[in-house]
């Protein structure tokens, strides 16, 4: 730890108590590697890290998007033995049910069409480092069994393979859902979720560190100064407002907010509280894509995702079933009830 990082201890208050000589209390620090904050929630992450960051436990980092778990993930690996290796972020929703084993354990030349050549995968290319397994949870059933063969025994095989390879990696591995309840929904296995949530560290959000929000807005407008090579400074309300706000993107969406006002602004920067987005945007669709805004109800969200896929294959309803995970007749059903509710669009 640099000198500069000292933790101090968790107080309510930072007053120092009655002595007969009192000395300064010690102030929190700033920020703990890639973390900034000085508010008790943050503190206590901090501590949290700085224990578990020397080990080699498996750690599962859960919290609300936008809330820096990546940054949790490769603070970690900073204040780890392993700093000088590779630290190897994977989305696991991302990528494709279908292409995920490969991309993790690598496949050998003529495993498959198209496979002109031996690959290494993820944990071949993150040995003596730390690799980083976002989005955890939506990881296909079929893959978290072999994941978690690979988790107790530290070996795998290449597709198409024989050899047994080794690997010498930390696991770290992220969510933002409920972990439990994605146990109970079918969606996670619990045996999966036992290995990697040996020490379990969960982000606060930003709405329960609000005394952290000056810190990071000046922070978002120092970094932008220091880009575009101006000098603009926050108005004197701007602040206040952006403490008034419930930040439901956390500070992925403090971060979006400054940069929005930044280029809007002369030289004072006036942040509004953010407004929901309009309504015509809620829902952007793309070929092979769909966008959704933060807030748009769960109901309205299944039912663009529905009727995206369905497009996307055509009007094929049994693809579209298998590939949302659902039976044919759910789909019929869930068609018929937009057809008679809300409409078809």
């Amino acid at each position: 730890m640099r000198p500069d990082e000292t933790l101090a201890p968790i107080r309510e208050n930072d007053a120092p108590g009655a002595a007969a000589e009192p000395a300064r209390p010690t102030p929190p620090p700033q920020h703990y590697g890639l973390l900034y904050g000085t508010s008790v929630p943050m503190r206590e992450l901090y501590q949290q890290i700085e224990k578990v960051a020397p080990t080699a436990l498996t750690v599962l980092v859960v919290g609300e998007s936008g809330t820096g778990k990546e940054l949790v993930a490769r603070t970690l690996h900073e204040k780890s033995p392993r700093e000088a290796g590779p630290f190897i972020p994977v989305n696991c929703g991302a990528i494709p049910a279908a292409l995920i084993e490969g991309e993790l354990f690598g496949h050998e030349k003529g495993s498959f069409t198209g496979a002109i050549q031996q690959h290494a995968g993820y944990f071949e290319r993150a040995a003596g480092g730390t690799i980083f397994l976002d989005e955890i949870t939506e990881m296909a059933l079929e893959m978290q069994i072999k994941l978690l063969r690979v988790l107790e025994t530290s070996t795998f095989h290449r597709v198409g393979g024989t050899e047994q390879l080794s690997t010498d990696v930390r696991v770290i591995a992220a969510t933002n859902r409920d972990p439990q309840v994605a146990v109970q929904e079918g969606r996670f296995r619990e045996d999966l979720l036992y290995r990697l949530a040996v020490f379990p560290l969960r982000v606060p959000p930003l709405r329960e560190r609000p005394a952290d929000i000056d810190q990071l807005a000046q922070r978002f407008l120092d970094q932008l100064n220091a880009t575009e090579k101006t000098r603009k400074r926050f108005a004197r309300s701007a602040l206040d407002g952006l403490r008034q706000y419930h930040w439901p993107g956390n500070v992925r969406e403090l971060k979006n907010a400054v940069h929005r006002a930044f280029i809007l602004g002369d030289d004072e920067v006036e942040v509004q509280n953010p407004e929901p987005a309009p309504r015509n945007r809620r829902v952007v669709r793309r070929e092979g894509s769909l966008e959704l805004a933060v807030g748009i109800p769960l109901p309205d969200a299944q039912r663009e995702l529905i009727l995206a896929t369905l497009a996307h294959f055509g009007g094929d309803k049994r693809q579209t079933a298998s590939t949302l995970g659902i039976s044919l007749k759910t789909l019929y059903n869930r068609l018929d009830t937009y057809k008679h509710g809300s409409g078809d669009s």
